[in-house]
């Protein structure tokens, strides 16, 4: 899987979103789209056992999981790719 299939697929079975996450642009707002503070967690959480890295503290903030575009940023910073 590519790292969007793999961060589409961690938020369609931990995001708990009010849509389809196939049918959100990269840029969608998530939060918008009915994911909740907590669920952002197990997002979080999915995806350091996904991509086996850990968040850095600086990157604990709303807005690294607010798209997918965020998250893909977040993700490749960590994994230096």
């Amino acid at each position: 899987m590519t790292v969007d299939e793999t961060i589409r697929q961690v938020l369609a079975d931990h995001g708990r979103l009010a849509v389809p996450v196939d049918t959100l642009a990269d840029d969608a707002d998530l939060f918008g789209a009915g994911m909740t503070s907590h669920a952002s967690v197990n997002v979080m959480l999915a995806l350091e056992d996904a991509f086996e890295f850990e968040f850095s503290e600086k990157m604990l903030k709303k807005s690294t999981f607010e798209s997918i575009e965020a998250i893909r940023t977040g993700v490749l910073e960590m994994t230096g790719e």
